[in-house]
């Protein structure tokens, strides 16, 4: 089986199992971003048990602006590194209102020029919240199944996804993504991966080594 073939059949089998979409809970653009941005270092239930109050106080760029640091803290102080966060999201809004008219950019070239927003955090907000797919997000999830499904060698994030770009359909990117972080996730762990439960165990190199 090529790298391209295996890309294609792990996608296959890997939506059978899990949905193509985040654990974040967001229902528009902005929220995403924010979530996006809280999620760093924090589970995805921390931060949907946050984003919850928050999103009923700030419903858009505009009411960040506006609001005290001090404020902005109070809803996320369960956070890692909460202080860090309010700080970028109060930047991120501030640049949102006065250069985007309040709307989140749609491209890979803004979004990461928003503080705390890397590439992978830009390929994730672009395909879930708009449909887009400049590249593939590799977070340490499909970093590690890349590494194990044998897709890649590399073992920075931006070089694994240009061997994923390369074998990977475009139009399946975000998709991959997805899917593949929720197996890392659940099922392909750091630790004792759970062999037994993964859909991808009769194609794996890793599982014979």
């Amino acid at each position: 089986m090529t790298k391209e073939e295996l890309a294609k059949e792990t996608i296959r089998r890997l939506e059978k199992v899990f949905p193509n979409k985040l654990e974040l809970e967001f229902s528009n653009p902005f929220e995403l971003l924010v979530a996006v941005v809280l999620a760093a270092q924090t589970t995805d239930k921390k931060v949907n048990e946050v984003t919850k109050e928050f999103f009923k106080r700030f419903k858009s760029p505009k009411d960040i602006v506006e609001a005290d640091i001090s404020e902005i803290e109070s809803y996320i102080r369960s956070i890692n590194y909460y202080r860090k966060k309010a700080v970028y999201l109060k930047k991120i809004a501030q640049i949102l209102v006065e250069k985007y008219g309040g709307e989140v950019p749609r491209s890979i070239e803004e979004l990461t020029k928003l503080p705390g927003i890397g590439r992978k955090s830009a390929n994730i907000i672009l395909y879930n919240a708009f449909g887009i797919q400049e590249g593939i997000a590799v977070d340490t999830h499909v970093a590690r199944v890349a590494q194990r499904l044998g897709l890649t060698k590399e073992k920075d994030p931006e070089k694994i996804e240009q061997d994923l770009m390369r074998i990977v359909p475009k139009e399946e990117w975000g998709k991959f993504s997805n899917l593949v972080i929720l197996l890392g996730r659940y099922v392909c762990t750091a630790q004792n991966p759970k062999h037994s439960k993964c859909p991808l165990v009769d194609i794996c190199p890793s599982v014979s080594l």
